[in-house]
């Protein structure tokens, strides 16, 4: 399993973000300071305030809107669903491609920042064409 670690500003608005990529909330695993938004049976993503993420490292906590952290792709079932997510996601307070759409024919992708900054690259892949090349 994955479980990906992210400072967060504001735990309400972080959550509806990641409601919004499709992830549902575990409710056994949060509170006022942590939310543990499960995509898959193999990927959660754990959104923790800037005070329970500092728990947990001595290190200073950047500002990802100015600052990269890391890239975080999701792959999604459909080039419909890839936009369908990013539309999601910019009406739960993100921003849509802060990066450029990719689009190779066989693979489609785009990304989504969420209202802290971090981005979420929704992306899918023509099986049957990756398997020809």
């Amino acid at each position: 399993m994955l479980f990906l670690n992210l400072p967060v500003s504001d735990l309400n608005a972080a959550i509806a973000f990641q409601k919004a990529l499709g992830a549902t909330q575990d409710m056994r695993f949060s509170d006022e300071r942590s939310a543990a938004m499960v995509h898959s049976d193999s990927i959660v993503v754990m959104l923790l305030t800037h005070e329970r993420f500092s728990d947990f490292t001595g290190k200073a906590i950047v500002d990802a809107r100015s600052q990269v952290q890391g890239l975080f792709a999701l792959s999604v079932g459909s080039r419909d669903e890839v936009d369908a997510l990013v539309a999601a996601g910019v009406a739960a307070g993100g921003r849509a491609d802060p990066g450029p759409v990719q689009d190779h024919g066989f693979m489609y992708g785009r990304s989504c920042e969420d209202p802290d900054g971090h981005i979420f690259e929704l992306y899918w892949m023509d099986q049957a064409a990756l398997a020809q090349m």
